[in-house]
């Protein structure tokens, strides 16, 4: 199966709360979509590995994504590495998709900065012939390398090269990420530790920041993303909208 767009991100949830937007308008496109987390999100403060990764497809099938996989990696040990970079190259290689969304490049947790890097080189090398990759079966990958990278905003803002309007998936995003029950949403008399997005207030600013970005492209609600690698290169202005 080959993808048109996959987001690879640091941790599950990371592309619900950043681009779930993009990827539910997408996929209502007719393109198909695929995610990639790094980790499992074991050092989060609420709920457990497995509860994550249970979340984790449950939020998938509501954004219409046709495939969701896990490389295992160590949350808060994202280094930028050949070993740590060889799962992402085989994604990308297995699925080869045309463009790709990730994490933020600089951001407050530093996974989310670190993973930006980290895949960014995974993303160059996938394109490498002579650097040598096999998939499950144990036959040799072709290599390939994405037409288009983006970075999706996180916690930090940037000036972003373009904005995508969400407003009719909205719903859908929030309805992705409070797939996440463990982590969103949490009664006030939960006996449970308190975290920033635990509290119900979170998806009143959740609404507020995607409110923000649709404004400024004259919509109800807008995903910011910055493109990576230099400018964005394109033919005519066709892609405007009018």
């Amino acid at each position: 199966m080959k993808l048109d767009i996959a987001a690879v991100a640091a941790h599950p949830d990371d592309v619900e709360l950043s681009c779930g937007g993009t990827l539910a308008a997408m996929a209502q496109k007719g393109k198909k979509t695929g995610i990639l987390d790094l980790t499992r999100g074991e050092m989060g403060t609420r709920g457990t590995p497995e509860q994550r990764l249970e979340e984790a497809q449950k939020a998938a099938e509501i954004l219409g994504a046709s495939v969701r996989e896990n490389t295992g990696l160590p949350d808060c040990g994202l280094d930028n590495t050949a070993s740590n970079r060889k799962p992402v190259i085989r994604f990308i290689r297995r699925y080869r998709p045309d463009i790709c969304l990730i994490n933020a490049p600089d951001d407050r947790h530093p996974d989310h900065r670190n993973a930006a890097r980290l895949v960014a080189d995974a993303l160059f090398y996938a394109g490498l012939p002579k650097l040598i990759t096999h998939d499950e079966t144990g036959r040799q990958q072709e290599p390939w390398r994405p037409r288009h990278v983006f970075h999706f905003m996180q916690h930090w803002p940037f000036p972003p090269t373009l904005v995508i309007d969400i407003s009719h998936t909205m719903d859908t995003k929030e309805k992705a990420i409070r797939a996440f029950s463990s982590q969103f949403d949490v009664p006030d008399n939960d006996p449970g530790p308190q975290t920033y997005v635990s509290s119900r207030r979170f998806f009143k600013a959740l609404r507020g920041g995607a409110r923000a970005y649709g404004q400024q492209i004259g919509v109800t609600y807008g995903e910011p993303f910055l493109y990576y690698g230099g400018p964005l290169p394109v033919s005519d202005f066709d892609f405007l909208k009018s």
